[in-house]
């Protein structure tokens, strides 16, 4: 009889894990709150009109329509009981051999519940459709309200200066600039504020000293109001304010400043670290439980090359999904397990037009050919030929042209 998995997410590490089991070997179950991976390092892209919703998401039940040992189910797991080897959902209890948690990472409001109600968030494609929406509406209630009304539809505030916050900035500022005058000719643009609060030093503080230099400048010569070393107090949908006293006022504050692990109910206390991760060996198992592994962004693993857990990167998420496929393979020949460790292969980010940062090993740099070498590499990573096409063209297309058609506002209609 086949070994039941049952893989929690259909993420970068949980689709990899899946795209890497051996065929027809297993039974297994993957099971998700949405019916598609999401490629989330072009969200800003969704939300700033640049690319369509579809170019970035892809149906699982496509992903693996050949695959007929691998069933799909939309649910939410509600608790993992691990000694009898189940795992309850709200659609009913499923036994297990091996239990996957790739539930990856929500965002981290840091305990404040008026921020969360009142902010948009940048975790989902649902959510970039939220903010596109939200943003193109703001521009259309320039044209008719009155002059005391028009403040907090004229400043974007970013909290968070990560590769989210830097990139999100960029892509404003470009639209700003180059799309929506065109748009809306009767609106005074020069009155649009895009500010960027991080609570750091520096933007980009994960990467080199010449990156996080070069992001600064980029944003603040395109007009960006980068503000540092503040943090966010609080928030009531329109007046925003920081830890040195000042104010902003808006309705449209993204928060991409931080996150927090998406756990399961049943797991050990102990086996809680910090943010929320699920901590385990380098075999990605949970520690003291069995045929239970954690992998991608929710696995917290301590190594000699990174003691303090590895960064919470899709680079990261791949590679232990594959890892992990391999070695469930291990575990049923009775063969030696392999131990994961991180192989730094760089970061990087883009601010804009021609404007990009790149950390590589042995060697960094910014600019042009920085920002077509981030472009290249994320075409790469897109699932399918077709995605990957379209999304080329868009970009071809928006950079010749500087503008795009994709200012939609998709709502649904109220009954």
């Amino acid at each position: 009889m086949k070994k039941k998995i049952i893989v929690v997410g259909g993420g970068f590490a949980g689709l990899q894990f899946l795209l890497n089991l051996k065929k027809n070997q297993y039974d297994v179950l993957l099971i998700d709150k949405l019916n598609h991976h999401q490629f989330q390092p072009l969200f800003y892209q969704v939300a700033t009109s640049q690319i369509e919703p579809s170019s970035i998401s892809f149906p699982l039940r496509r992903i693996f329509n050949r695959r007929t040992d691998i069933h799909i189910r939309l649910a939410e797991v509600l608790e993992v009981m691990s000694q009898q080897h189940l795992l309850r959902t709200t659609i009913g209890d499923f036994s297990y051999d091996y239990l996957i948690i790739a539930t990856g990472c929500k965002t981290n409001f840091f305990g404040n519940r008026e921020i969360e109600k009142n902010v948009f968030t940048l975790k989902t494609t649902h959510q970039a459709i939220r903010i596109r929406n939200s943003i193109l509406e703001s521009f259309e209630k320039l044209l008719y309200v009155d002059e005391q009304e028009r403040p907090p539809l004229q400043n974007i505030v970013i909290v968070g200066g990560g590769p989210t916050g830097v990139e999100l900035a960029g892509a404003f500022v470009e639209i700003k600039r180059d799309i929506l005058p065109g748009d809306y000719p009767r609106i005074d643009f020069s009155h649009l504020k895009i500010y960027l609060i991080e609570g750091s030093h520096h933007t980009l503080n994960s990467m080199s000293a010449k990156a996080r230099a070069a992001s600064e400048k980029y944003l603040r010569n395109m007009g960006v109001d980068v503000r540092l070393d503040l943090l966010v107090k609080s928030y009531d949908g329109e007046i925003l304010a920081l830890s040195d006293g000042s104010k902003i006022m808006s309705k449209q504050v993204i928060w991409a400043a931080g996150v927090t692990g998406n756990l399961l109910a049943g797991l050990a206390n102990n086996v809680v670290v910090k943010g929320n991760r699920i901590r385990v060996n380098q075999y990605n198992e949970v520690m003291g439980s069995e045929g239970i592994f954690a992998i991608g962004d929710i696995a917290y693993m301590e190594t000699p090359k990174y003691p303090n857990g590895h960064p919470q990167v899709a680079n990261v998420a791949i590679n232990q999904g594959r890892n992990l496929a391999a070695n469930i393979d291990r575990i049923e020949k009775g063969t030696r397990l392999k131990a994961y460790e991180y192989k730094d292969l760089g970061s990087m980010a883009t601010v804009g037009r021609n404007k990009a940062v790149v950390d590589l090993p042995g060697i960094r740099f910014k600019g042009y050919f920085a920002w077509f070498f981030w472009m290249f590499l994320h075409l790469m990573l897109i699932l399918r030929v077709r995605n990957k096409l379209i999304i080329f063209i868009n970009w071809a297309g928006n950079y010749m042209t500087q503008n795009s058609s994709l200012r939609l506002i998709l709502k649904g209609e109220k009954t």
